[in-house]
């Protein structure tokens, strides 16, 4: 839309998006020296997708890293990322911005503001199998936050999502997560000590249901909405951006939909893109994404519609990798509000997961991202493969917990809702025959996976895709399986399947961006005045190498704008 000089608001810096893209840009331009910057919210909480997630970034050398003694290179990070990112839509100059900058980002946060991390020893990178792959200590997840910090705004956040609450209100770490799933030594002792802490906490029961501890995305986002705070910087909620104003090829603001009605706010340096990606807006998938595909099984933001990326196009903006999305299966439970994402629990020994035919199509136990990429390759008409079916038996649900199934301590059969059972979502039989049936597999080709797993678990070797071989298989096992502790027999009855879908928590494809994060126009060059960070955004590492590709890259983009907005330098 072309300018007509009418303004109702003016600011230095507009910021479109309250994640942790959204909020580092607003905090970054402040501290480089835009003081008056205003960030539009389009729902009525902090957070997006960011709170909801599990909060990690990957950010290789990072300074935390270094603290913990780990060893990394440049080299090795520019290595990995060269083998993982091979064939793929990403300019080099990207990737090298990313490695050198990421860590910049983190250690400016970290002594200026709120934002505290602790790094990941034993949660390793996605493809581990890789030159210049390591173990650990590249993805990092927030230190735990007291939501009592944010004083009354507590209420404005949103929280991490509910599978990653115990009973929907104790928040837990990531590292918890995985002691807690898998039942690792210590597991009752550390969930002893969380429910005490929950109760004991009376002034806090008193205020909210919400555990005072956050954790995990709910951490990240709480603690930059502080730093915020601390600040002074607006928040202008229900408030959606519709439309990018332009004004001799420049952007130079944006027209702004909320409750008390229109508004033009000029922002005299920037607007910086961050409301996520296009996951919920059916139209936008069924156009650029592999089919099937469903909003409903998307466990991305429910605001998250696209908006930012049509406003771009609409002044020409040009885009990049829109036929992709950050995959995971997900598990669509009735009457639940949203989708929970199927990562652990169909990585563990025991079971297996399986299409119409009774098929496996993928190994089980590498990262989400890879396991669905592989979902969609083996998916045809005549080979469906979304559905898929989580397939186990007595001994795995009773000691693993899969989705909202718990485990059967945690649990009972007799709890377990009929709704559940009449849609299709769980079955349960004495035979895996019975089993196939009333899910609607092929009975023999059940069978006869069940049969060739239950003799690789003997073997310790998956034949058919090598599941346990690498250092990420192996990370959400259990050390108490032999030989191989992503293998066990699927063989007491009775036995269990779940249905999981071809989910995602988030779309990747957007507007395309230099390595300042400043928007790319169709017909070349620069959009002056316009940046894009986050979902909005191409992704710089469409690949999913580790865990926290996502967010590593938004925060540091978003870092990336504010010095390139301000003329700042690091």
């Amino acid at each position: 839309m072309t300018n007509n000089n009418t303004w109702d608001r003016e600011v230095d810096v507009l910021v479109v998006g309250t994640g942790n893209g959204g909020l580092t840009a607003a905090i970054c331009n402040y501290e480089m020296g835009s003081k008056d910057v205003l960030i539009i919210e389009k729902s009525d909480k902090v957070g997006g997708t960011s709170a909801t997630s599990g909060g990690g970034i990957w950010i290789p050398n990072n300074h935390y890293a270094k603290a913990c003694g780990a060893e990394d290179s440049y080299e090795d990070a520019r290595e990995y990322l060269r083998q993982t990112l091979d064939g793929e839509d990403v300019p080099e100059e990207l990737i090298d911005s990313y490695l050198i900058n990421g860590p910049k980002m983190l250690q400016f946060l970290h002594d200026r503001t709120q934002v505290r991390y602790e790094s990941l020893e034993h949660y390793p990178d996605y493809y581990t199998n890789l030159p210049g792959a390591r173990a650990g200590h590249r993805s990092l997840e927030p230190a735990p936050f007291m939501a009592s910090e944010l004083g009354a705004n507590y209420k404005n956040l949103t929280y991490t999502h509910f599978m990653m609450r115990m009973f929907g209100v104790i928040h837990f770490t990531q590292v918890e997560a995985h002691v807690l799933m898998v039942q690792l030594p210590g597991w009752k002792k550390l969930l002893g000590k969380m429910i005490w802490e929950y109760i004991s906490d009376i002034p806090w029961r008193l205020r909210t249901k919400i555990s005072r501890r956050l954790c995990c995305g709910s951490a990240g986002v709480g603690r930059l909405y502080a730093s915020v705070l601390d600040r002074n910087i607006p928040i202008q909620f229900k408030s959606s951006m519709t439309e990018l104003i332009v004004d001799d090829g420049k952007v130079v603001g944006a027209i702004v939909q909320s409750p008390s009605g229109q508004t033009r706010i000029r922002a005299r340096k920037a607007v910086v893109l961050a409301a996520g990606g296009f996951e919920k807006n059916q139209e936008l998938r069924e156009k650029y994404l592999p089919q099937p595909t469903n909003t409903e099984w998307s466990a991305g933001c429910q605001h998250n519609k696209g908006e930012p990326l049509l406003a771009g196009q609409a002044i020409g903006a040009k885009t990049r990798l829109m036929g992709n999305a950050w995959w995971t299966t997900t598990l669509c439970v009735p009457d639940e509000e949203a989708p929970r994402l199927s990562i652990m629990e169909k990585s563990f020994p025991g079971s297996c997961v399986v299409n119409k035919k009774g098929e496996r199509f993928a190994n089980e136990s590498q990262n989400y991202m890879a396991f669905q990429k592989e979902l969609f390759k083996a998916h045809t008409d005549d080979n469906p493969c979304a559905p898929a079916y989580h397939v186990f038996d007595a001994k795995f649900r009773r000691n693993y917990i899969t989705g909202p199934l718990m485990t059967e301590s945690m649990k009972p059969d007799w709890t377990i809702p009929k709704k559940w059972f009449e849609t299709g979502f769980v079955a349960k039989a004495n035979t895996i025959r019975e089993l196939a049936e009333q899910m609607g597999i092929d009975p023999d080709g059940l069978e006869n996976t069940i049969e060739k797993m239950n003799a690789y678990a003997k073997t310790g070797v998956d034949e058919d895709f090598h599941r346990g071989e690498s250092d990420y298989d192996r990370y959400y096992a259990d050390p108490s399986i032999k030989p191989n502790p992503c293998l066990a027999p699927i063989a007491e009855a009775p036995f269990y399947a779940m249905r999981i879908e071809a989910g995602d928590f988030g779309t990747l494809g957007g507007l395309d961006t230099d390595v300042n994060a400043n928007v790319l126009a169709e017909k070349g060059g620069n959009i002056d005045g316009l940046y894009a960070v986050g979902n909005c955004s191409a992704a710089l590492l469409p690949t999913y190498p580790g865990p926290g590709a996502t967010l590593g890259p938004a925060m540091t983009m978003a870092y990336q704008a504010a010095k390139h907005i301000n003329g700042y330098q690091d």
